[in-house]
């Protein structure tokens, strides 16, 4: 049961990392071909953690391949986030046939900020503040 079990895990993960080679042949730019790539090459690596850990069937096996799972799970999302981000503040092309580009003109290259908030006035907080409350 258990050869079952690891054999499924193996082939659950590997499909995963199928779907993210592909993802990367057929994603029209490298944004894309990041969010394709990071969440199914997370899954396949933890199909194929997980079936090493039902394979082996130690404690002490089990519990280094949950801590590398959780390890994976903490920093493939950030890492591909500062990739991304990178990518995109150096000028990598976009897809044409993006529809909109919510960061676009909200980067700042010689002080390296995103203004990406709309700062509330004070005239706005202070008119708050002098209307009465109803009961």
């Amino acid at each position: 049961m258990r050869e079952i079990l690891t054999v499924a895990l193996l082939l659950i993960g590997t499909m995963f990392m199928l779907v993210g080679a592909i993802g990367i042949l057929r994603m029209p730019d490298l944004l894309s071909r990041m969010q394709a790539t990071t969440k199914s090459m997370t899954l396949g690596a933890v199909g194929l953690l997980l079936a090493v850990a039902v394979h082996f069937d130690q404690v002490g096996v089990t519990f280094r391949t949950v801590l590398v799972i959780a390890f994976y799970f903490l920093t493939a999302p950030i890492a591909a986030h500062m990739i991304g981000r990178a990518a995109y503040f150096t000028g990598v092309p976009l897809w044409s046939g993006t529809l909109f580009d919510e960061l676009s003109g909200k980067y700042d290259p010689s002080a390296h900020t995103l203004d990406s908030f709309e700062p509330v006035s004070s005239d706005d907080s202070s008119a708050a503040a002098d209307t009465p409350e109803t009961p």
